[in-house]
């Protein structure tokens, strides 16, 4: 029974994935090729309701790939770099 009970805590934590923009967009945008632009996928992020829960999960969950929460992984790094 435990384990239901940290599934479901797992689903309401990553619930803000059914409401961001970029679930409804391009996905390419978020991971561009090695020197391809950002632009696009940060325009989305600027506007999204989600942009605060995304980044806080790419944190956390160290993701090295793509745009969340409308940073690329360079500027995460220098983000974490920083609270340090």
């Amino acid at each position: 029974m435990r384990e239901l009970y940290l599934l479901e805590d797992e689903a309401d934590e990553n619930s803000w994935q059914e409401r961001a923009l970029c679930a409804q967009t391009d996905p390419e945008a978020f991971f561009p090729e090695k020197g391809g632009s950002t632009r696009e996928a940060k325009r989305v992020c600027l506007t999204c309701d989600v942009r605060g829960s995304c980044l806080e999960y790419a944190l956390h969950n160290d993701e090295r790939f793509g745009i969340w929460g409308g940073l690329s992984e360079r500027e995460r790094r220098k983000l974490k770099k920083k609270a340090v």
